[in-house]
């Protein structure tokens, strides 16, 4: 599970009571503004994770069927949204919360995606499968308009 922050938004000693909850036995955690306590390990709560930060760039390989290419998908994960990012240019994904949007807010110009699971249409997190059918169609582009980190290398 790659949960993109604000675990502690309820407060210390509310950190172990959920993660108690969650029946995933390996969870990521990307700080968020309200986690830190968790930044600062107090009373070694990182423990509880396996592994913390507050940046990723993540390269997931995809099995393919028989006959078919592997497949490489791309992802820059964050707490909170970022206008550029290393190889957008090149369809990197993404993936931010922080924000709250409402379901018809999640997706940003380009390959760019709430996905807080408070702005899912059902109020639970995403699949890794949901997240790559939405982002198949989008377009790399930029929030800004004429961006040079477009431009092909």
């Amino acid at each position: 599970l790659m949960h993109l922050g604000d675990w502690a938004f309820g407060g210390f000693e509310a950190v172990k009571e959920f993660r108690d909850r969650i029946n995933c036995k390996n969870v990521y955690l990307i700080l968020g503004n309200h986690d830190h306590h968790i930044d600062r390990d107090k009373e070694g709560i990182r423990s509880l994770f396996k592994h913390v930060s507050k940046y990723e760039y993540l390269t997931i390989t995809r099995e393919a069927a028989k006959g078919e290419k592997v497949v490489k998908i791309r992802m820059v994960l964050c707490h909170f949204p970022i206008a550029s990012w290393h190889d957008m240019n090149q369809g990197v994904i993404h993936l931010h919360g922080h924000v709250h949007f409402s379901p018809d807010q999640k997706l940003s110009p380009g390959k760019m995606m709430d996905v807080g699971f408070d702005g899912s249409e059902e109020f639970r997190p995403y699949s890794l499968d949901e997240i790559l059918d939405i982002m198949q169609e989008r377009p790399v582009c930029s929030l800004f308009n004429n961006d040079h980190h477009l431009e092909e290398r």
